[in-house]
This record gives structure tokens, sequence and C-alpha cells, in this order.
């Protein structure tokens, strides 16, 4: 009978990873000519399932335990050694085989990610997984390891505890048909065992895009956006926090600062009683603190301010900042933050054509004279504004895809920022030529997560994630991945049209392993 509580599988499966770690095979890890032979890297999306395929002594739990995390590792090994003496009590092979379907079961029915590391040659067994995969709508792949038979046995001599000469020959045997099998069995892919990671959708391409950035080196603009100001020095330590961000920012190389403009922090990042400073103080700070980086808002709400004095104030920034303003404006859209403050919020169509009126008035605000200006919904008599902006021609930046926010921005706008893949980003750009022939870019905002390599990223999901968030899809949601996925990630979007890309760093000591990423773009 299996154990009850099923629904606490994965702590079980947690405590047998960690009282089987440090657990060293018995046998040393030997490249056959098949992996050689493919060295460069195979990226799954996650989640997935990975079935592995092969005789004993054949490598399997040590390739596995080289790419994965134990957290996604199901080993038939470890379930005997939970339900019976040890990993080698095959009296208690039944009981540990039937834990491990429910196990399985239970990951794929979750969306997990879930590598399968037992002998897989039950073509039952394979078919049944498969099924499972297919009906949670996630890939499964086969990897099969065709060890030959001498090394097998050779490792298998070299084991403190051998598989017994007689089984280890029929498994040898029973992998000689099912390799032919394997491909026909409808996985999406039979591999190799080669390097095999598996990652956020937006990364399972990138590597082919990183070799192009390499080849064929593109430039690219990076922002820092700022959406946080929670930190552990406290409501004292903020304005040298600040200050050390910027700093450290600008040292990595990013081109330009943005904050948010807001005033008390959006659900989507933290509490509304957190920490948020007010962002066009913030920018005037961020014009001493900084020499070269461009500074502006992503992006202002129309709403939060008499859009003449929001003209002032960023002509304003722009002079002390020695012409380094960008003025993002945007519709609006968190009606909380209004009723906090006790402002109106308009409905949507009073908003766009407060937008439109406020694309046509900054421009007038920011060139010579003081020429009325008489808008759908703004009135504005007098649109004296001195000292002008350094720039001659201060940027304006429009936040939204929509495809009436994209009819404006073509209009009025020197750039709009979307969200989205670079397939989102490809289609906006693609509508934006249709719409104008005058010169406006793409730029894009992403959550992004950066480590060095995979390890230092599962580390950083690992710390970063809330506790009750799947570590996969907390990974995906951030965008975590290493130098060369950013890389190639960023180089899809620059080829789909995006001029700049702005970043929103969950962890802000990422910043130098960012300026590596962003020292590929330096052409």
């Amino acid at each position: 009978m299996l154990p009850p509580g099923f629904d606490e599988l994965a702590q079980i499966l947690h405590y047998l990873h960690r009282w089987h770690h440090g657990h060293e095979q018995s046998h040393p890890k030997t490249l056959s000519v098949v992996e050689t032979a493919f060295v460069d890297e195979r990226k799954l999306p996650s989640p997935c399932v990975v079935i592995l395929v092969g005789p004993g002594a054949a490598g399997k739990s040590t390739w596995a335990a080289e790419r994965f995390s134990d957290g996604l590792i199901v080993s038939s090994d470890r379930l005997r050694a939970l339900v019976g003496a040890g990993e080698d009590d095959l009296a208690a092979s039944a009981d540990a085989f039937a834990l491990l379907e429910e196990v399985v079961r239970q990951r794929i029915g979750r969306q997990l990610t879930t590598v399968i590391d037992t002998l897989g040659l039950d073509k039952d067994r394979r078919l049944r997984w498969l099924e499972l995969a297919r009906a949670a709508g996630i890939p499964c792949v086969a990897v099969g390891f065709d060890t030959p038979a001498a090394e097998c046995r050779r490792r298998n001599r070299e084991r403190l505890k051998r598989i017994p000469a007689d089984v280890l020959t029929s498994q040898l045997r029973s992998w000689t048909a099912v390799k032919k099998e394997l491909p026909l069995e409808g996985y999406d892919d039979v591999l190799q065992p080669t390097a095999l990671r598996v990652v956020p959708e937006a990364f399972v391409d990138a590597g082919a895009a990183a070799t192009r950035q390499t080849q064929a080196p593109a430039g690219l603009r990076f922002g820092l956006q700022l959406s946080s100001y929670t930190h552990k020095a406290g409501r004292a330590g903020t304005a040298e926090w600040v200050r050390d961000v910027a700093g450290r920012a600008e040292a990595a190389g990013f081109d330009a600062i943005y904050v948010m403009d807001h005033f008390r922090q959006i659900p989507q990042v933290g509490r509304a009683w957190d920490d948020f400073l007010e962002s066009w103080t913030t920018l005037g700070y961020l014009a001493a603190c900084t020499t070269r980086m461009r500074l502006g808002t992503l992006v202002s709400g129309i709403t939060y301010r008499n859009v003449a004095h929001l003209g002032k104030i960023a002509a304003t920034l722009d002079v002390l900042s020695g012409g380094r303003a960008v003025c993002g404006v945007g519709l609006a859209w968190f009606e909380a933050e209004h009723k906090a403050y006790g402002w109106t919020f308009p409905p949507v169509a009073e908003r766009y054509a407060l937008l439109e009126d406020t694309l046509q008035l900054l421009p007038v605000l920011w060139g010579p004279g003081n020429k009325p200006f008489h808008g759908k919904v703004l009135d504005v008599p007098d649109t004296t504004c001195y000292p002008r902006p350094l720039q001659e021609h201060l940027p304006l930046l429009v936040g939204g895809s929509g495809r009436r926010t994209l009819r404006l921005a073509a209009r009025y706008a020197d750039a709009v920022n979307v969200f989205g893949d670079a397939t989102a980003v490809r289609r906006h750009a693609g509508y934006l030529r249709e719409l104008t022939d005058r010169p406006i870019e793409v730029t894009h905002l992403s959550t992004t997560l950066v480590g060095k390599d995979s390890r230092a990223v599962d580390d950083l999901v690992e710390r970063l994630r809330p506790r009750n968030q799947n570590p996969a899809r907390y990974a995906a949601s951030v965008n975590a991945g290493t130098v060369d996925d950013q890389i190639g990630r960023f180089r899809e979007l620059s080829e789909a049209g995006a001029a700049e890309v702005m970043i929103s760093p969950p962890d802000l000591d990422t910043l130098d392993t960012v300026g590596e990423v962003i020292s590929a773009f330096r052409v």
C-alpha cells in the first residue's frame, strides 16, 4: 500500500534529496564518443518532462546531478532508500516504483519540470509518463544513454555495490532494443546525454541569438528602472542607497535610469505601505548623483499633475541635469491610487483625450515664446516656460502597447515603450511602420534577473522567490537567465525592433553582472 499524504510528496522528495546530498557515485563520469560529439548546450522549455533511458552504470544519475537541481530529479534508487533499507534493497523495488509513479503523476499535474531517473527500459512506464506530459500540455523528451557495454561493465566493477553481472547483461541487451524504439514513441525529441538545461521559454532559442551577437554585434541601449525603494538601510539611509545604486548603474554601463511615477507602491511589486519616493524629486536627486545617464519617468500618469506644470518640471530637470531628461507619459491605470489621494479617475476615453492633448502641449511649452494652446480638454492661455530645456528636442516617450496608444505615439512621440516577447515587439514595431514614416523608437521594459552561470541563476531564484511560488514560474516571471541567455534574449529584442531595453532587476546586487550583458552590445 502507498503511504498517505501524497499532497506532501514534494516535502518527501526534498527530504530525500537533502538526505542524499553529498552522496558520491561510486563510478566516475567518463564521456562516451557519442557525448563528446555534441558539446553545444541544448535548452528545454520550463516546465518539461525528461525521461532518462539506459542500462545501469551508463551514467544517468551522474549526468542528471550535474545538470539539474535535486528538487527536479525523481530517482527510483532514492525512493527505494525511502521505503526500504537502502538504495540496494531490491525487496522494496515494487513499493519504490509505485511511489515513483505517484510522485511523477503529481509533479506533472502541477506543471513541474520532472527528470525521471530510472533505467527507463520499461516501455509501458515510458509511454505512461509521456501520456501524462501530453495531458498536462508540457514537452516530454527522452535522453538515451548509449554508453558502450564495456564501459558500463568497467564502471560497475568500480562500484562499492555492484549490479550483478547477469542483471547488467540483461539490461544491456534490453537497451539494444529500446534505443531503436525511442524515436518511434512520440517524444518531442530523443536526445543524447550532452549539455542540457531547462530554461524559461524566453531563452529556448537564445543561444543562436547570442552567437549572432558575437559574430555580428548590434548596438542596443540599456536603461535601469527603479521600481522599489525597500532596502536594508531603512528610511534614514535611502539617499545614500539611491546614490550608490545610481553610481553602480553608471559604472555598469547603463545609458539611462528611469523611475516609476507612483505615490505608493503598486501591488505587482509590493505593499501600499512600502517606502516609495516621488518620481520627479528623485530624478532631480539622481541628476546630482550621475554625470552621463539620461533620466526619466517610466511613465508619468497624465492624471497626476497639471500638464503644464509637468512640462515645467521636465524642463527644469533637463537644465539641471545638463540636457539628460526624458519625459515619459502614459494613460494612468492605478485607480486605487487616485482614490487614495482624492484625484478623479476619468473614463478611458477622457484619459485618451487628455493624453493626446499632453503630447501636443509639452513640445509647445518647451519651445520659444508664449503662444496659447487649446486642445480637446486642455486650455493653456500662456505657455511661457523658461528656462527652456537644454535639449533642442526633449524626448517624449509614451508607455503602452494598445493600438490606440500606438497611434497617438506614431503621431506625436519620439518613442513608445512596450512589453512582451520578441514576437510582440516585432508586431508593435511593424504596426508603427504602417502608421508613420517619421522616426519613432520602440523601447522595451521587462523584469530581468541575471546570474553569471546557471548555478548562480538557480541560487538567485531560490533566494528571491516568494515562499509559496514554484521556482520555475518565478524564474519565468523575472526572466531569470545567465549572462549568455540575456545576451541572446536582448539580441532577439533588438532584431525585433527595440532600440532600448529597460530592465527592472529583482536584485540590484546583480548590477555588475548585468554590466557583462551590456558590454556585449557596445559596438
